[in-house]
């Protein structure tokens, strides 16, 4: 009786030290919420960012990132429902190995396309802020195909090895899809998932990192000629606008996932105490829905920084359309020459 209440109320630790069992009962109700609410909300808002891309031809280069990353981010979310049911059913896995392989490998998928297309975008930025005639000539949106189709072999290759760690295991009647590995291979585990944060998180983030400081070095200095009129100023305020949801994106998602990954990895290989491994396994698995919520923070990112995608989204709003189609063709908003807002008036 009293083994079947510490069934009930923890779970095995998956690390070395067998005789630790880790507290995880908090993560029944708050993966099955938490990845629910991310499912309902980033389902409606990525497939409808990818209806509204689709409508929008020709695109330019940050609406074919954008596309790629609202594209992640949905085949993302329809993997949740799958650890949905695995959490709420209290970490039983009744899908198969393959299944089991492939979510695991969509969530990683997703986390390093978005912060690689979000590098993307943020690069595309800074060059039309601080080398406006080079973005005008260069950069075309064939070119931005071609990087996304890059981005997304990369990551690709670099998660095959992945594919192959993942596994199940049973316990008591139950049967384990780890987001890890077995026991026996988690130090190749560790030594492979950290060149990949290097490479696929670490680099990215420095990139942005000096490009926005060199977008807001570009932006504090006065403006002369045509970019310190109106459309210069709108222009500004949509890169500032795109510095802040990237940013938040980062501090919210990226940044406490890889470093409470980073602790709790450390911590299993170095054989910490039991009480510390509790400590940071409990930070480490409130974390990782954080890294899954950007799928809901993307698509403020093409409102606030995509000027075609807001007057799409505001044409099928009601009351909007008819705001919209007052404008005359000159000064509609998917007119990109900078042209300030003039109203019809109405007939007497």
């Amino acid at each position: 009786m009293e083994a079947a209440n510490i069934n009930q109320t923890t779970a095995f630790a998956s690390g070395f030290d067998s005789g630790c069992r880790f507290n995880e009962e908090f993560k029944y109700v708050l993966l099955p919420v938490s990845y629910g609410l991310v499912f309902v909300f980033g389902f409606v808002l990525n497939a409808m960012a990818l209806c509204l891309f689709l409508r929008m031809r020709p695109w330019n280069p940050s609406t074919v990132y954008m596309f790629h990353l609202a594209l992640s981010d949905f085949l993302y979310v329809l993997s949740l429902p799958t650890l949905i049911y695995y959490y709420a059913n209290r970490s039983h896995w009744p899908f198969g190995l393959a299944a089991c392989k492939i979510v695991r490998f969509l969530f990683y998928a997703n986390l390093y396309c978005s912060i690689l297309f979000l590098t993307c975008i943020s690069v595309h930025r800074y060059v039309g802020i601080c080398h406006p005639i080079k973005a005008m000539t260069l950069v075309k949106s064939r070119h931005a195909h071609l990087v996304c189709g890059m981005v997304w072999g990369v990551v690709s290759v670099c998660l095959v090895p992945n594919l192959i760690f993942v596994t199940t295991s049973r316990r008591d009647n139950d049967t384990l899809c780890h987001d890890t590995t077995s026991q026996e291979s988690f130090d190749e585990y560790v030594d492979y998932s950290s060149v990949v944060m290097m490479l696929l998180f670490g680099v990215p983030f420095l990139v942005i990192v000096v490009c926005y400081c060199l977008m807001a070095r570009a932006l504090r200095r006065p403006r002369r000629g045509l970019s310190s009129g109106e459309q210069g100023a709108a222009s500004r305020r949509k890169s500032i606008k795109l510095i802040v949801v990237v940013l938040v994106v980062f501090a919210v998602s990226f940044v406490p996932f890889h470093v409470t990954r980073t602790l709790y990895y450390a911590s299993r290989v170095l054989g910490f105490k039991c009480e510390v491994l509790n400590i940071v396994n409990f930070t480490y698995k409130i974390t990782r829905p954080l890294a899954s919520v950007n799928s809901c923070i993307d698509p403020i990112l093409y409102f606030l920084a995509g000027d075609h995608y807001r007057s799409k989204l505001l044409s099928f709003l009601p009351g909007k359309r008819r705001t919209i189609s007052g404008l005359t063709p000159s000064s509609h908003p998917d007119n990109n020459r900078g042209i300030s807002l003039v109203f019809k008036k109405p007939a007497p």
